[in-house]
């Protein structure tokens, strides 16, 4: 299956992605048991159809093992030169402390190793405590390694515009993995518009707020705490109540349906169409459960509508009725270190 020409970004000068990327929290166990030899048999399904672009991490479960034994069995079916098809993009969450230059070649080693590459394609750096300066120790570490051909690009998630400014001083990284959604604006603030002046771009992850943005919730009441199954659905319910709340999001599918039902979508594909065109957007992460629940040939439709001046004015007149998350969370990624 061949995606349209819009599917693919010029993420770096060497470096093409997929917009859509697949997300793999949903395999780190929060979400339930995966069963391994389904999920790899499905990467292969997303891979055909063109979804090439993976997110992970070294704490999602086996998701780094996942990426390792997929490219082994695609190297046996495919050859190695096919190899560079498949983008892996994984993160390093160190717990919070001095970080050494054996540290980080520790754990790189086994990202490495467990991924079953000589090269990182994008290592996204992640840091929970700004009052321990240490994190710009870590990423001279990272650009040392970079710089010895063991990561391709360096980048972030979840830092806020201040720590993000304080970095590009010190090392170039390439993007910042955001939450950023219809619901979740804050990145419109502050860090679009450093990232758009500094060449950065951004990677969205949230955009359907764990399955909650689709129309199995419309005209749903409210769902009590046990209905939310996934460490996912409550989330971003928590973040629904702190935007608004249920009767506002409700109003908000409404829109997204009547848009939605215009052109032949559905209503996620709408919510990602509208973060894949906001500025300095390079992809949206939608979470992949794989072997459990698939959604390829709905998700691949984003790439063939665009929003009209309409749509988006009927949209933003919902949206206009939330409240500021800035105001009530902070800059991107503060959620993390209340």
């Amino acid at each position: 299956m061949t995606l349209a020409d819009s599917s693919r970004f010029l993420f770096t000068p060497d470096l093409t992605i997929c917009r859509l990327l697949n997300g793999m929290w949903q395999v780190s166990g929060a979400h339930g048991y995966i069963d391994p030899a389904r999920a790899i048999a499905e990467m292969f399904a997303y891979h055909d159809a063109g979804l090439t672009t993976w997110d992970l991490a070294d704490h999602y479960g086996p998701a780094e093992d996942f990426i390792g034994s997929f490219r082994r069995q695609f190297t046996a079916r495919h050859g190695v030169e096919r190899l560079s098809e498949i983008q892996a993009f994984t993160k390093w969450v160190p717990a919070p402390g001095r970080v050494t230059r054996r540290v980080v070649d520790e754990a790189i080693g086994i990202s490495l190793s467990r991924m079953g590459v000589e090269c990182l394609d994008l290592l996204q750096f992640h840091w929970w405590d700004y009052q321990d300066a240490s994190y710009l120790d870590a990423l001279k570490h990272l650009a040392d390694l970079q710089h010895e051909g063991k990561i391709r690009h360096l980048a972030l998630t979840n830092f806020d515009t201040e720590r993000l400014d304080v970095i590009t001083g010190h090392v170039r990284v390439v993007s910042n993995q955001v939450q950023y959604s219809l619901i979740d604006r804050r990145a419109e603030v502050r860090m679009a518009p450093f990232c758009r002046d500094h060449a950065i771009t951004l990677l969205a992850y949230g955009t359907l707020r764990g399955g909650l943005l689709s129309e199995k919730y419309l005209g749903r009441p409210e769902p009590r705490r046990p209905e939310l199954s996934t460490a996912s659905l409550q989330k971003y319910k928590n973040m629904i109540d702190a935007w608004g709340g249920w009767t506002l999001f409700e109003e908000l599918l409404g829109v997204l349906k009547q848009t939605a039902d215009k052109h032949r979508v559905s209503i996620a594909n709408v919510g990602v169409r509208y973060i894949l065109d906001r500025p300095a957007v390079a992809g949206v992460i939608v979470g992949a459960r794989l072997g459990v629940a698939q959604h390829i040939a709905e998700n691949i439709r984003v790439f063939g509508f665009a929003l009209d001046p309409g749509d988006l004015a009927m949209i933003e007149a919902v949206l206009a009725k939330s409240r500021d998350l800035t105001q009530v969370i902070g800059d991107c990624g503060d959620e993390y270190r209340h």
